[in-house]
């Protein structure tokens, strides 16, 4: 056996050394970023920057630049999975009525819970929810102009966590550039289960959507950071 036969190309052994000696099959070092040093925040601004990071669930009219669409998405490129797998793949709805078009079909998966499944749809709520969208308020996906999916094999077992991780990427480097982003939990789930809204996704059979994210830019500013919980902790 080879060291070759065991490599993940996760290009860490191109990364680490300082002289730029190791190079492999996939990646050489003057294929890579050069790590710049003042561009690192220090804790105390990553304490803030996490700490002021707010879900975001009102968003102004205007829409979201592509090639700023394409910097998240591949700024989320980066989050860690298992094995350096990276099975995550995306699908972004950049038109805003396709997005509230989708919010219907998570409707339609609502109605249809609160008739054949009521005991799991009376503890969710759904039926006010649907109840507030025929009153003519969204509050599936918030009017907000984008959403991103990510989705991944069905088969692969990486591919839940993979996804959770790569979407929280790029809600944090969404705040970083202005905008707002928020877990569109309610999509997510009928992007998984309800097979009107697979078919209108259209990803391919072997893949499942394994989160969703609202995106656009914040109608609301935040200036105060609100207190949570005391972390419970175990120490051993």
């Amino acid at each position: 056996m080879l060291a070759e036969d065991f490599c993940i190309n996760c290009g860490h052994c191109v990364s680490v050394c300082p002289q730029g000696a190791v190079t492999l099959k996939t990646m050489k070092p003057e294929d890579l970023i050069a790590v710049q040093e003042g561009l690192l925040p220090g804790p105390e601004q990553v304490d803030h920057f996490l700490s002021t990071r707010r879900s975001i669930r009102a968003y102004k009219g205007s829409t979201v630049d592509r090639k700023v669409l394409e910097r998240l998405i591949g700024i989320a490129g980066y989050a860690p999975s298992g094995h350096n797998a990276q099975p995550v793949e995306w699908l972004v709805v950049e038109n805003t009525e396709e997005v509230r078009r989708l919010s219907g079909i998570v409707v339609d998966w609502m109605r249809f819970m609160v008739k054949e499944k009521p005991e799991m749809a009376g503890p969710l709520h759904l039926d006010m929810v649907v109840a507030r969208w025929d009153a003519g308020e969204d509050v599936i996906c918030r009017e907000a102009p984008h959403v991103v999916l990510a989705h991944g094999l069905k088969k692969n077992p990486m591919s839940s966590a993979a996804c959770t991780i790569a979407l929280t990427y790029l809600e944090l480097a969404a705040y970083s550039m202005g905008l707002g982003a928020c877990w569109a939990g309610y999509l997510g789930i009928a992007a998984a289960v309800f097979p009107p809204m697979i078919q209108a996704l259209g990803l391919p059979e072997e893949h499942q959507v394994f989160g969703a994210m609202m995106l656009g830019y914040p109608k609301f500013k935040y200036h105060r950071i609100p207190l949570r919980k005391k972390p419970v902790v175990i120490w051993k």
